[in-house]
C-alpha cells in the first residue's frame, strides 16, 4: 500500500485557512497531513477545518500559552492509538508533539523548539548564548528517548519543523550562519547522532545533496524570491523502514506561510 504523508508549518492556521492558498489541503492526495505552528486550539476554528469531510482530525495546542506553538494531524487512516505530548509532564504544556500509532509504524508530528533570541551581557551585547536553546537540546532528547522506545514495538517515522539545518548544504547561506541557532555546533551535532542511530533523512536518501533545496524562507528579507532559505522541516525515518521510501519531496510552489509543505511516499 502506497501512503502519501506531508507535513507542513503553517505559521498560524487561523490566518491561512482565510487564504487562498489553504485550497491545497483540499486538492491534496496525501493519506496523512501534519501541521506545526498552529497557533489555534480547535475552538478557535471553524468546524471544517477541526473536523474536515473524510479526515480523522487530532490536535494538540498550547495551554502555556494561546495563539502560540501547536500541531495538528488530519488522517484518511485510522490510527491504532493517539497520544499527544512527551510522556515526561517537564517537555509537556507547548502543544509540540503528536504520536499516532499505526500498523506499520509509529508517526509523530513534531514542532520542535526554536532557540529563542540571543542573549545580551550586561552592557547589551550579544554573547552567544540563545535562550532557549537548552529547553530545545533536552526537549530533542527526550523526544529521542522516547522513539528509541517506541521503535522497540514498530519502525518510526517523524515529520515536522525540527528548527535545525542538519548540513551546509541545508541553507543557502551556512559560513553567515555558524553562530546562529539552528545551526549551531551542537544543534547539528543532534542530527549527526539522530542519524547515527539509525534515523533517515528520507529527502536527502532520494535527492542526496541536491543544493538549494529549501523548505523555510525569512519574511524580513523577501527571502522566498531569491531563495535565500533553510531545510529545517524533515521527514526521517527510522532504518528499518527505509526500503519502503518511494519518494521524498519539496512542494517550494506552495505558498501561504513562511514554510512550503515537505513529503514523503512509503510503500508498505
Amino acid at each position: 500500500m502506497l501512503i502519501k504523508l506531508v507535513s507542513w508549518n503553517v505559521n498560524g492556521l487561523r490566518a491561512l485557512s482565510a487564504k487562498p492558498e489553504w485550497e491545497w489541503f483540499a486538492r491534496t492526495d496525501a493519506g496523512i497531513v501534519a501541521l506545526q505552528e498552529t497557533k489555534a486550539h480547535p475552538d478557535q476554528l471553524k468546524e471544517e477545518l477541526v473536523s474536515p469531510a473524510g479526515w480523522e482530525a487530532h490536535w494538540s495546542s498550547s495551554i502555556v500559552k494561546k495563539g502560540y506553538s501547536g500541531v495538528a494531524v488530519f488522517s484518511r487512516l485510522k490510527p491504532l492509538a493517539v497520544r499527544a505530548e512527551l510522556p515526561d509532564p517537564q517537555w509537556q504544556g507547548e502543544g509540540r508533539l503528536l504520536h499516532l500509532e499505526f500498523q506499520d509504524f509509529h508517526f509523530f508530528n513534531g514542532y520542535f523548539p526554536n532557540g529563542g533570541a540571543e542573549e545580551l551581557d550586561e552592557n547589551g551585547k550579544p554573547t552567544g548564548r540563545f535562550k532557549r536553546v537548552p529547553y530545545k537540546m533536552g526537549f530533542f532528547e527526550a523526544f529521542l528517548s522516547y522513539a528509541q522506545e517506541c521503535r522497540k514495538s514498530k519502525p518510526i517515522v517523524v515529520c515536522g519543523d525540527f528548527n535545525i539545518a542538519h548540513k551546509p548544504v541545508d541553507l543557502a547561506r551556512p559560513k553567515q550562519n555558524v553562530k546562529n541557532t539552528g545551526f549551531l555546533p551542537e544543534e547539528r551535532a543532534f542530527l549527526d547522532r539522530f542519524t547515527a542511530l539509525g534515523y533517515v533523512d528520507t529527502f536527502r536518501k532520494v535527492h542526496g545533496e541536491a543544493p538549494d533545496q529549501y523548505s523555510w524562507w525569512s519574511y524580513k528579507t523577501r527571502a522566498r524570491e531569491k531563495n535565500i532559505g533553510w531545510r529545517i522541516d524533515y521527514f526521517f525515518v527510522s532504518e528499518e523502514l527505509a526500503p519502503a521510501v518511494s519518494d521524498a519531496w519539496i512542494e517550494s510552489d506552495v505558498r501561504g506561510s513562511d514554510h512550503c509543505p515537505v513529503g514523503l511516499a512509503l510503500d508498505v
